[in-house]
């Protein structure tokens, strides 16, 4: 992970291996069950107890500091100004390529926080439900750039966030299913005043282009309070995909209902070429041009190995 500055004084992250991140756990409980890791984990990624011990721990460590210091800041200028505010959620922000783990990162996440004293509710969202409908990619000749910035309704994923910043009740957020590749018609996940917020996809830390007239334009990330990005090298994210994609085609596919039921019936010579060419297409072309950029805009960067475990982190300097 190249994130330094030409000058090591200029770098603006603190730089940990695992081993100097591990330490940081100290006495933060373990509080997952055994039988909890395969439900959390997604298809492929990495997830043991050493994991949660060596990463997962220190990093619930440090977001509760992050939070008991924005409740009491919030608090304080609650005085200062003499207002009386609904709650305020503390949101956190989960990036990075297609196949890196970012799904079993927010759910570790989720389930770490829940279990903090007393008890948080904790909730996550990720922004696939934010994508425009198949019918609507397709009319604007995008459905080959699913997943690219401009294949979100980013007005509504900014009116959900407002809205869950400014402590409104019962704020609705579409369903995606991936099983049809598609947003639900008519369904919706409500989400009710949680304490935490996680808010997980490949392109949550965008911007926009900044206006010439200085005028405000929101950006997903002006609602986070701490952003985690998952790093891996691209010869181990292609790796990855690949080894999903031949998975799902002996799973999620054979389903007659799947959008990739055509891939169902391909031989491993076949599905691996199929996978390759969406992976260059569409994965690394999003992955160069929009997702790695972003990188550096994290407060926390997890570098992933070829094995799907995190090797460094790097944490913002305050």
């Amino acid at each position: 992970m190249d994130i330094r500055a030409p000058e090591q004084q200029y770098n603006p992250y603190r730089v940990y291996t695992r081993e100097e991140w591990s330490r940081l756990r100290d006495d933060t409980p373990m509080t997952l069950e055994p039988g909890e890791f395969d439900r959390l984990r997604s298809l492929h990624d990495r997830l043991d107890l050493q994991e949660v011990e060596d990463i997962y721990l220190p990093l619930s460590r440090l977001l509760s500091i992050y939070v008991d210091a924005m409740q009491r800041l919030y608090y304080a200028e609650r005085q200062f100004l003499n207002i009386r505010d609904r709650k305020v959620p503390y949101i956190i922000g989960v990036a990075g390529s297609v196949a890196v783990g970012k799904s079993t990162t927010a759910r570790v996440l989720q389930a770490l926080l829940a279990r903090w004293s007393p008890r948080p509710k904790v909730e996550l969202i990720t922004t696939d439900g934010f994508l425009y409908p198949n019918a609507v990619l397709e009319r604007q000749g995008i459905m080959q750039k699913k997943g690219f910035p401009e294949s979100y309704d980013l007005p509504l994923l900014l009116s959900f966030l407002s809205d869950i910043k400014s402590g409104r009740r019962n704020v609705r957020a579409p369903v995606y299913s991936h099983l049809t590749y598609d947003i639900v018609p008519g369904q919706w996940a409500e989400v009710d005043q949680p304490d935490i917020l996680i808010v997980e996809g490949v392109n949550v830390l965008q911007t926009g282009k900044l206006p010439r007239d200085g005028k405000a334009v929101p950006v997903v990330s002006d609602f986070f309070d701490f952003s985690v990005y998952i790093d891996a090298d691209e010869a181990a994210l292609r790796q990855w995909y690949i080894k999903r994609f031949l998975a799902l085609r002996d799973t999620a596919f054979t389903n007659p209902k799947s959008y990739f039921n055509r891939y169902a019936l391909l031989s491993d010579e076949e599905a691996t070429a199929t996978a390759i060419a969406i992976w260059e297409r569409t994965n690394l072309a999003n992955l160069e041009d929009n997702i790695l950029p972003t990188r550096p805009r994290a407060t926390l960067i997890l570098k992933k190995g070829a094995d799907h475990t995190v090797e460094s982190v790097a944490l913002r300097r305050l």
